[in-house]
């Protein structure tokens, strides 16, 4: 992964500054936060989805099993 530190990130905020304004950038920041928002949102949905698919893959192969042993 990528390690900015703290005189990057600096950097980085003095340059969009510069070629933004200082009007638009809480605009800015509000949509890369909204976006934030719901890549963590979509991104959870996705893993409860996994999960309750996992368990229910568990379940069936419980109930499987538990078939076979009583015959």
């Amino acid at each position: 992964m990528m390690n900015i530190g703290v005189p990057g990130l600096i950097i980085i905020l003095v340059i969009a500054l510069i070629i933004f304004g200082p009007k638009k950038l809480p605009q800015l920041g509000r949509a890369v936060g909204e976006t934030l928002r719901e890549f963590k949102s979509s991104t959870n949905a996705i893993v409860e989805d996994v999960a309750e698919e996992f368990k229910l893959e568990e379940g069936k192969e419980e109930r499987k099993k538990n078939t076979t042993a009583v015959n």
